[in-house]
């Protein structure tokens, strides 16, 4: 978001992120992320509140954050060598005429073989554990790879700005124009 220079504060909500039963990465990432700005619209009587949740698919499954180092090892361990999907979902809920919009990116990933000892010098050096499937693309999780592709390059940290940029001008929002005095 300091990307755009528009002001904004984060309000973490409170929602359980597990996947409902037969759930696919694209469904439960775009129902995250709507009900993340449900619950902080609820104590915003007018605001634009922005949603976001990803998750990373290997081998056929959904890959969140990892619960600790060993879920973390166990994770790139799975993924060594081959490719995952990254989902990435933003919605945008205008909490003062209830309007909301949502949408999901993905992102093609190859890794490279990694090795025991480069996980961990990895694991320890970046601590990704807040990460979903374990990579920190914006620091040393780089080197884990061999490309990259998406629509929405931006995705891959997180939050696809792309997308986001469209969903706020849909809004009247034209981040070009919030500092130009236009």
């Amino acid at each position: 978001m300091e990307l755009l220079l528009i002001p904004f504060r984060v309000v973490p909500p409170d929602i359980d992120e597990s996947p409902k039963q037969d759930e696919d990465a694209r469904t439960l990432v775009e129902r995250l992320a709507i009900e993340k700005a449900q619950i902080v619209g609820q104590h915003e009587a007018s605001a634009l509140i922005i949603g976001s949740d990803q998750v990373a698919v290997y081998a056929g499954q959904i890959v969140g954050k990892p619960i600790d180092r060993d879920d973390a090892i166990s994770q790139l361990e799975l993924i060594s060598g081959g490719k995952a999907e990254l989902v990435t979902s933003v919605a945008v809920m205008n909490s003062l005429t209830g309007c909301s919009q949502v949408k999901a990116v993905s992102t093609m990933i190859q890794f490279k073989t990694l090795r025991r000892p480069g996980i961990e010098y990895y694991l320890d050096t970046d601590k990704p554990y807040d990460c979903c499937g374990s990579v920190r693309i914006e620091g040393l999780g780089i080197t884990l790879l061999k490309s990259i592709r998406s629509e929405d390059p931006s995705a891959v940290m997180g939050l696809p700005m792309i997308a986001l940029v469209s969903m706020l001008e849909k809004e009247g929002i034209d981040p070009l124009m919030i500092g130009s005095g236009n």
